[in-house]
């Protein structure tokens, strides 16, 4: 892994994280809820081990169910910018919102889930790994992430 850091916070400046490990998967996701949550057309998650993050601040938890999974979501009751999510069936994991990073342009996606409901003037790169919906497992992508 070498010497990864990357930095990263809210919009005002009351939460700031450091990762200090490389992700062990980065995609977009283009299903609606993210779409809503990121006032965008997709939402970047970078998905990392927990104990590889240094949060400082304090952060407000949003819970939210669809169907039988959980997700906390967390953010700045400050300025209201979402910064992570996390689910209890992945306790170890968590997953970064890739907008909230300083620089973002290290960010390179390995796929694409949630298609069918992405808008349709976004054109998806060539060659990279799409699911119309939520994927069985992250093996694929985890492993195309992991290749460059």
């Amino acid at each position: 892994m070498g010497d990864f850091k990357q930095s990263g916070g809210c919009q005002c400046g009351a939460v700031r994280y450091t990762l200090n490990k490389k992700p062990e998967v980065i995609y977009t996701c283009h299903c609606t809820e993210c779409q809503k949550q990121s006032s965008s057309a997709f939402g970047i998650s970078v998905r990392v081990e927990k104990a590889s993050v240094e949060i400082k601040g304090k952060t407000a938890t949003f819970t939210k169910s669809s169907g039988d999974k959980l997700t906390e979501c967390e953010y700045c009751p400050s300025c209201g910018s979402r910064l992570f999510h996390k689910r209890p069936a992945y306790e170890q994991m968590m997953n970064i919102k890739g907008g909230s990073f300083d620089d973002a342009a290290w960010i390179k996606p390995a796929g694409h889930i949630w298609i069918g409901s992405k808008q349709d003037w976004v054109v998806l790169p060539q060659g990279d790994l799409t699911y119309d919906g939520q994927p069985d497992n992250y093996d694929a992508l985890t492993q195309a992430y992991q290749r460059n």
